[in-house]
């Protein structure tokens, strides 16, 4: 079907009443033949260790054997080179680039040049996630993200050429790294995307917001660290309100609320509890648990104000919750709407296979699917909620955060066929 003939979810949804509930639109239709139709993208792989379910595999091996790790069909992506920080027990490094005939390098730098002395790849997947790193005196697990990003970017800047570079999860646990890597790359025209699968993955029920729409309050719940499962509970918060109108223009300042202090915020009014409602309701949690009685320090209340006035509210409910959920009250709607952002295990955590499908985009187009800027703010947000829980709590204005972006109507699992080759419908 000719780019024409389709109705985008733009189109679409400037017909739409602003302030309604979106449902899923269903699949989203390929502008374009299969993946297998066109010359697959060369990428160079850069990781911190790939084992058993780590993040390697739940995308490299998509790849090198299909999205569901069957032998089947996958994306439109060959993995060229490799290069690996760590080799743990139950390495999976060894074996699957053996298998696959793919070159792994001692560095880097020839790792993107395939040994040579010029960039001989189309883009570079960077995973600095799990592998025997430090934490520092926040609990911010210190992946070399920073350090691959700076070999890569010098390799680019030595050989003439860059290439697209996904970076898997934060730019950065640390702002100071992230903002590091977003400032080079800007100023050599790298094409950088990054983030978590949750913004990308299924929702149930399977609803999305339209763009430019009044939002009145949001409300995030998420589980586990906060270091390693608020930025993804953030993620999934983030790309909710940044569909609001105006945005997105950043946070002017940040909290980290525990104990008492998280209730007396709802109880004053501050938070809403409708939405906590809401966000409750939809999310798995363990039965018998009060929601009162957690306790522990990785149980807290993320909050924040952005730069326009909306108030942010991101429960970590250690104890209680076992997913993600967002709530978001529309203006003029009587109810919030509510919904969990799902992750799967099987088969081979698929939710991750539409985080690949975006890189895949990239990697096909040149650019990124969708604005690194929001994982820049996702990610200074953990950071410095994490920086006032080290202060033992406190309001931390936030002037580094006023992070302006355009969002991208960028669709989500339950909108999404895996054999789509190209996914904006208005591409040309």
């Amino acid at each position: 079907m000719p780019i024409s003939q389709l109705i985008s979810r733009r189109e679409w949804l400037k017909a739409a009443p602003a302030a309604l509930l979106l449902p899923s639109l269903g699949r989203m239709s390929a502008a374009g033949s299969a993946a297998g139709d066109v010359k697959p993208k060369r990428v160079a792989a850069i990781v911190t260790e790939y084992r058993h379910n780590s993040h390697a595999d739940v995308i490299l091996t998509k790849i090198l054997e299909g999205w569901k790790h069957d032998g089947g069909p996958g994306p439109a992506l060959e993995l060229a080179s490799a290069y690996f920080d760590q080799f743990p027990d139950g390495d999976m490094a060894r074996p699957m680039t053996k298998k696959h005939h793919v070159p792994v390098f001692g560095t880097i730098a020839e790792a993107l040049t395939l040994g040579g002395d010029g960039i001989a790849v189309d883009g570079v997947i960077s995973i600095g996630e799990h592998g025997d790193y430090p934490y520092n005196e926040k609990g911010q697990h210190l992946y070399p993200r920073l350090r691959f990003f700076t070999e890569i970017a010098d390799t680019f800047e030595k050989s003439g050429r860059v290439v697209p570079v996904f970076n898997d999860k934060h730019l950065s646990t640390v702002w100071e790294e992230a903002i590091a890597i977003y400032d080079r790359a800007k100023a050599m025209h790298i094409p950088l995307m990054a983030g978590s699968s949750l913004p990308v993955s299924y929702r149930k029920p399977p609803v999305s917001l339209p763009m430019n729409c009044d939002i009145e309050a949001i409300v995030g719940i998420g589980y586990s660290g906060i270091d390693v499962y608020g930025f993804h509970a953030m993620e999934l918060l983030q790309c909710f309100a940044e569909r609001r109108r105006g945005a997105e223009g950043g946070v002017a300042w940040v909290d980290c609320l525990q104990g008492e202090k998280m209730w007396e915020a709802v109880d004053s009014g501050l938070v809403r509890r409708d939405l906590l409602d809401a966000a409750l309701k939809v999310v798995p949690t363990q039965s018998g648990r009060d929601l009162r009685s957690l306790e522990g320090e990785e149980v807290a209340l993320i909050l924040f104000q952005y730069r326009d006035g909306l108030l942010g509210a991101l429960f970590m409910l250690s104890g209680l919750a076992q997913g993600f959920s967002v709530a978001v009250q529309l203006k003029g709607r009587s109810a919030p709407i509510a919904t969990l952002g799902e992750t799967r295990d099987e088969p081979r955590f698929p939710h991750f296979a539409f985080l690949l499908k975006g890189i895949e985009q990239m990697m096909l187009w040149g650019e990124p699917a969708y604005p690194v800027e929001r994982t820049l703010l996702t990610g200074g947000l953990i950071d410095r909620a994490l920086t006032s829980r080290s202060q033992g709590g406190g309001r931390i204005k936030t002037p580094e955060l006023a992070i302006r972006y355009q969002p991208a109507d960028y669709p989500y699992a339950n909108e999404v066929d895996l054999s789509d080759q190209y996914l904006l419908p208005d591409r040309t």
